[in-house]
């Protein structure tokens, strides 16, 4: 990362109301409420040097090889759910590495399967105009982005039906109230225009038959999930579950990736070194994902006094969680919070401090890179702006934000 410019530079790149006005006019179905999602996206952009971004891009990939290994597997499958036993032949599409940039290099934070705004910070690319620094550049353009997020998913249909989708719908619950759910509509835009029908649907619309899955119009081939009940468990996501179990309909990301990937336990496991040898994994990779990975311990019994004295030095966040619900900074963790934590599955991850952007006005505000990646690789890094314990949307200033990298040497 450039301390410097993130201190200093406080040029707005991009004109947000603008922004949102060509999205709507390149995209009818777009829509935005201005009290919703008056913060989505940051007038402002992160600067990190592309040889850190690049190390993201290697943690990645150490990943998707991680993941591989059948001993790892069989270790991580052990606390998740039955069905994420299931393989249906795929890895799970795309996943979004979140990283905190310290004085000491990049820390990988979370790993998510269900990563959001992907195709938002596709669509903000376009919309970076020229700051002070005109030898800073985006990693890739929107074109190429959104291209290859649409590829990624289908991709992984073809690898779990061995086909092209025809229709596919986009899941979520009571989606049209979901706070991406202008994503949802980019996403729609985006499949019908790479021959793919596309409808967005609440589980309940989907039923499944001898027919296979299918709702009201017809059938469905592929589903893109953006639930987050990721084992499928809840009633109304039955249809869903037995569709996918029974090999009749491509979900992606699906069950199992989440197991292999996103179980906040298994950082437990991606940063012992000692365990991962003995698992066989090859020595770059075990080493890469040791530097990255603050040190992280599943909160038990033997364990809890330890934590609850020394948690000012740590993060506290649920196994399964997912958008920092139910997760602490441990110095603000007051002790009957602590107490009620114990009827539910945590870690414990050593604080890795976000880097700070300071921008117009000397605001002061948090900052993480979300490195999206497939197993063809990274497709786009996007950075957000915060003010408080967790990221969030609701910050002036803050939202999704452009990250400006250095030049490749031959450009």
């Amino acid at each position: 990362m450039d301390a410097s410019l993130n201190q200093r530079c406080a040029c707005e790149v991009v004109d947000v109301l603008r922004l949102h006005e060509s999205i709507r006019s390149d995209f009818p179905e777009f829509t935005t409420d201005p009290s919703v999602h008056a913060h989505l996206f940051s007038p402002y952009a992160l600067f990190v040097d592309r040889a850190a971004l690049e190390a993201m891009g290697r943690v990645a990939a150490a990943l998707f090889d991680v993941a591989s290994n059948p001993q790892y597997r069989q270790h991580v499958l052990q606390w998740a759910p039955n069905i994420g036993s299931h393989d249906p032949g795929s890895a799970g599409g795309v996943l979004g590495l979140d990283f905190h940039l310290t004085v000491d290099g990049a820390r990988l934070i979370e790993v998510n399967t269900n990563p959001g705004g992907l195709l938002l910070n596709a669509v903000l690319l376009d919309a970076v105009q020229t700051c002070a620094p005109a030898a800073w550049t985006t990693w890739t353009t929107a074109a190429k982005a959104g291209d290859a997020a649409i590829a990624a998913w289908l991709d992984d249909a073809r690898q779990q039906s061995g086909r092209a989708p025809a229709r596919l719908a986009i899941v979520d619950s009571v989606p049209w109230e979901q706070f991406l759910y202008p994503e949802f509509e980019l996403y729609a835009a985006a499949f019908r225009e790479h021959g793919v029908d596309c409808v967005i649907r609440a589980p309940e619309e989907l039923r499944f038959g001898p027919g296979g899955l299918a709702d009201a119009n017809g059938r469905i081939d592929l589903v893109y999930n953006r639930l987050t009940d990721f084992a499928l468990e809840e009633a109304s996501h039955a249809d869903l579950r037995q569709a996918y179990l029974a090999g009749s309909v491509a979900l992606t990301p699906h069950p199992r990736a989440h197991a292999l990937f996103a179980d906040k336990r298994n950082l437990t496991v991606l940063g012992d070194p000692d365990l991962l040898e003995g698992f066989g994994v090859d020595a770059d990779s075990t080493t890469l994902l040791a530097q990255v990975i603050p040190p992280t311990f599943e909160v038990v019994p033997g364990n809890r006094d330890a934590l609850w004295a020394a948690r000012n030095s740590y993060f506290f966040k649920p196994a399964a969680g997912f958008g920092s619900r139910g997760s602490y900074r441990g110095d603000k963790l007051t002790k009957r919070t602590w107490e009620s934590m114990a009827s539910a599955t945590y870690i414990a991850q050593t604080f890795a401090p976000p880097s700070m952007r300071i921008v117009h006005g000397g605001q002061s505000l948090k900052a993480d890179v979300r490195c999206f990646a497939s197993e063809a690789g990274v497709l786009l890094f996007a950075a957000r702006l915060y003010q408080g314990q967790t990221t969030n949307m609701r910050t002036p200033g803050g939202g999704f934000a452009a990250v400006l990298t250095t030049p490749l040497i031959d450009e």
